[in-house]
């Protein structure tokens, strides 16, 4: 919950803005492109929530995001979420890329 709204899919948090259509459905389908549009967000770090769990992608995955820079962090989605209230608290530029996925 977000600001009072349920939300259902994957996001990406950022400051004070909400992007609500991140196109990763499941951990698996997350790739480096997914990862690389963060880019114009500028971020400092990017806390990737990859579900229920933590999860790894291949280790090339950040690759573009680690050359700008920016540190990436793989965290399940609980901690991606406690970790950017704590960094954003203390005023870090940081962005939660949170992968909801919808169980059936």
């Amino acid at each position: 919950i977000i600001n009072q709204q349920q939300l259902q899919n994957s996001m990406v948090i950022i400051g004070d803005k909400l992007v609500e259509d991140w196109p990763v459905a499941t951990f698996e389908e997350l790739s480096s492109q997914h990862l690389e549009m963060l880019l114009d967000l500028q971020p400092e770090v990017i806390l990737v929530g990859t579900g229920d769990q933590l999860r790894f992608p291949p280790a090339n995955t950040a690759q573009k995001l680690l050359s700008a820079g920016i540190g990436v962090e793989y965290m399940d989605v609980g901690a991606a979420c406690r970790t950017y209230n704590i960094l954003s608290a203390e005023g870090r530029h940081v962005a939660a890329a949170l992968i909801l996925e919808n169980k059936k």
